[in-house]
């Protein structure tokens, strides 16, 4: 089943014609500059992970998010496994997804037989809560009150630019399971590595969902470096928000309204998305539109080589 995401250069190449390498993907949120993750031992290609190296990978987890004792820890391949595998956790019942946001998470509860719905009142009952924190593509955050169903959700697969805003502190609330993603603020999406934190029991079925070996030897290898490194975490929130920035000055001049987003993606209100998004991929620059509004784009960094290209398109 297709659904609405960003990337699909090939798609773009298909209605806009130039080589893969011709193109600038801007229509993701992923770090244009990843973690160099160095050389991998032969063993992490040819043994089964061990494990003693799935503990290290958890071990750098927990101290680099600061996770409470008591809270689990699993590794799993990519964030995206275990949006699949969640609503399986209770029976099926109303979820409450606040959008617009990351439709990942509704089509995971619908195909479960959840009734998903994305408003709340006072009154209403729900049996599994979603937010997505900061959310994408609004970048807006929640707070510890927002945990309060038997079920709640919180992907943070952007919040590694802004760790003091994690709900993490929180993760021995019951029934609470916070996504993180290594394909984001690492840059490494083809790696495929995710983790849910939280209730001891929930994180527990979910492992037992996954089965054995479910994060490949070099994943284990090259998540555990980069969680052992502090300090280029630190240099790299240091330079996104100062491109975060300079995105928004260069749109703004080009006549985009600055309107959300995080650090890892912005969020622009035009004239007509539609207009945008054909006039750029024509200068082989993919960026993201929506379905739901013809006014709203989403650009994340371009990298290095990209910048003078963007300001030329614009």
């Amino acid at each position: 089943m297709h659904r609405d995401h960003g990337g699909g250069i090939d798609a773009a190449r298909a209605a806009h014609g130039g080589e893969r390498t011709d193109w600038i993907d801007l229509s993701t949120g992923i770090n244009p500059l990843p973690y160099p993750v160095g050389e991998i031992t032969p063993e992490a290609w040819t043994a089964l992970p061990d494990r003693a190296a799935q503990e290290a990978l958890i071990r750098a987890a927990r101290h680099f998010w600061q996770v409470p004792d008591g809270a689990a820890v699993l590794a799993a391949p990519g964030a995206s496994a275990l949006i699949a595998r969640l609503p399986g956790l209770l029976a099926p019942g109303t979820v409450h997804i606040p959008g617009p946001t990351y439709n990942e998470h509704a089509a995971s509860f619908r195909a479960h037989g959840w009734q998903v719905i994305d408003t709340r009142t006072a009154d209403t009952h729900v049996d599994a809560r979603v937010i997505v924190h900061p959310n994408n593509p609004t970048g807006q955050f929640y707070g510890a009150q927002d945990l309060d169903a038997s079920l709640t959700i919180v992907d943070e697969s952007f919040c590694d630019v802004a760790p003091d805003r994690s709900l993490l502190p929180h993760a021995l609330t019951p029934g609470l399971i916070v996504l993180k993603s290594f394909g984001k603020f690492w840059g490494l999406a083809g790696l495929r590595l995710g983790f849910a934190v939280g209730a001891r029991a929930e994180v527990e079925r979910l492992a037992d969902m996954l089965g054995p070996w479910p994060i490949s030897g070099p994943a284990l290898e090259i998540g555990a470096r980069a969680l052992n490194d502090p300090d280029w975490a630190r240099e790299t929130r240091v330079r996104l928000n100062e491109e975060a920035a300079r995105l928004d000055a260069l749109m703004w001049r080009a006549g985009a309204e600055a309107v959300g987003g995080c650090a890892l993606f912005r969020l622009y209100r035009v004239k007509s998305a539609a207009a945008w998004q054909a006039r750029l991929a024509e200068r082989r620059i993919l960026i993201r539109v929506f379905p739901y509004a013809d006014d709203l784009i989403r650009l994340g960094l371009p990298g290095p080589e990209g910048w003078a290209r963007l300001e030329a398109a614009l």
